[in-house]
């Protein structure tokens, strides 16, 4: 005879199978967990990267974010605020969505805001830009229009599009660990194998044995194989920080640990700080700037981030199995519903626009099908407002050994590719090289779509160009060549 606590557990779980569509997706409510977890591992790391990007840099008045002066009031507003954001929407994609995929603050469009962005007008001004840019996708969004576009891609550029994504967080993983790395002389070829050639310091070791772990766990079947790599790894590490005392990496010191260092923090627990959120002003960088450079910025940040989602939720989907015939992911429209107004939140937050990340496929590596796995990372980022040290207890070197095996799983759909078909094969191999050459999902499949369209033309074939890849190519020359044309136009 069954207890009532036992009844009530199997109706609980009853009812999460029944919404999320656990059982029908082929997955259990612990790999759920599990992915959920290990997606949160792999990319946790923003909440410490966000904050040292755009936490330290003065904008056009002189100021940090905030309107302060002190970089270590504006960086721990930073984190929290960028755990927060990332912690609410990830949490509605899973809900809303019912999708593997976690979101935050994109990387990349962080640095070229703060850089490039902020250095002519305040911080508030350019995270109006951001709302301004999430609001327009938005709108693309809800009347059909971008996922038209999507639909209209042929097939084997989507699947071109999640290999070369395989080989960019791979590429990703080798250098954040420090494996490969950019030479100190300048005549030195781009990267090269540890520090002058030769893998040096504990922080490789680390991620090496933490790759080789994932390997034979995952080569053998074992459960939580990924999670379970990552977690020794990190007890590795905070062994070797404690013996060793390692030290970050440096210049001085190029054995150092990547972005953190393992060690037990002094302070476990921090009081959240949200006076970041609402610090926008919508329409300042017109005032600014200038209509025309402003609407010239929105256009590059709406670019970037509209193909990036298209690109992850596409490789996402792939190597989780749930696309269809067609190559789209099920709820494609809620997913693109979802990071449109994580794009807005994140410039109404005043932490830079929020965007799906690709890191989310380590969760799925590790058996994460549904949406369930999307709240369980969301969970794991609101509660990092509180434990935000214990983010630093992950390093680089342990997580990114992830990448690498989920690139490898993202890799093998190459053979979905017809590369004796030039018209496909060539556009393909574009999209899949400089994803990784150009550390950019959007320059991939921009040149992937450019190249498509150039070679059906060449080949008297431009009635089988569906009219919105026309459109699509035409926007991606204007990104390509945004650079002169700003500076002509202004």
């Amino acid at each position: 005879m069954s207890s009532p606590q036992a009844a009530t557990a199997r109706s609980g779980s009853g009812f999460l199978d029944s919404f999320f569509k656990i059982s029908q997706r082929g997955s259990t409510l612990g790999r759920e967990v599990r992915g959920g977890l290990v997606t949160f591992f792999t990319m946790a790391y923003i909440v410490v990267l966000n904050p040292l990007i755009i936490g330290t840099v003065k904008d056009g008045d002189g100021s940090l974010i905030g309107g302060g002066t002190d970089p270590g009031v504006s960086i721990a507003k930073v984190a929290v605020t960028t755990a927060l954001v990332a912690g609410v929407v990830t949490i509605l994609m899973g809900v809303f969505a019912n999708f593997p995929l976690a979101l935050a603050t994109g990387l990349g469009l962080n640095a070229f805001i703060a850089f490039s962005v902020a250095s002519d007008m305040t911080w508030a001004d350019a995270m109006g830009l951001v709302v301004l840019e999430g609001l327009i996708i938005l709108i693309l969004v809800l009347t059909g229009f971008r996922k038209a576009v999507f639909e209209a891609v042929p097939l084997q550029l989507k699947v071109a599009i999640s290999v070369g994504i395989g080989l960019f967080i791979a590429f990703i993983g080798v250098i954040d660990a420090g494996f490969v790395r950019r030479p100190a002389a300048p005549t030195g070829p781009p990267v090269e194998l540890g520090v002058g050639g030769s893998l040096r310091g504990w922080p490789v070791l680390v991620f090496v044995l933490g790759l080789i772990l994932i390997a034979i766990l995952y080569a053998r079947k074992v459960k939580g194989a990924i999670l379970i790599g990552i977690l020794a790894a990190t007890v590795l590490a905070i062994v070797i920080e404690a013996i060793g005392n390692i030290g970050a990496r440096t210049a001085d010191n190029p054995g150092g640990w990547g972005l953190s260092v393992p060690k037990l923090p002094d302070q476990w627990f921090t009081k959240p700080n949200l006076d970041l959120i609402g610090e926008f002003h919508l329409f300042g960088a017109f005032d600014r700037v200038g209509v025309v450079t402003a609407l010239l910025l929105i256009f590059t940040l709406m670019l970037a981030d509209f193909f990036d989602t298209m690109g992850t939720m596409t490789a996402i989907g792939a190597e989780a199995g749930l696309n269809d015939k067609d190559g789209i992911p099920p709820n494609s429209q809620r997913i693109l519903i979802v990071d449109s107004v994580a794009a807005a939140a994140g410039g109404a937050a005043s932490v830079s626009s929020n965007t799906s990340y690709i890191e989310s496929a380590s969760g799925v590596g590790e058996g994460a099908r549904t949406g369930l796995a999307s709240i369980v990372t969301g969970i794991c980022f609101l509660i990092s407002m509180v434990v935000a040290p214990l983010v630093t207890l992950v390093p680089y070197e342990a997580a990114t050994p992830a990448l690498i095996l989920v690139g490898f799983l993202m890799m093998t759909q190459v053979k979905d590719i017809d590369f004796k078909d030039i018209e496909v094969a060539f556009p393909a191999f574009l999209t899949i090289i400089l994803m990784p050459f150009t550390y950019s999902i959007s320059a991939g499949i921009g040149a992937g779509f450019v190249a498509y369209v150039i070679l059906k033309v060449a080949r008297g074939k431009a009635r089988q160009i569906h009219p919105l890849m026309w459109v699509v190519a035409a926007l991606f020359v204007v990104y390509f060549a945004i650079g002169p044309l700003t500076d002509w136009l202004t």
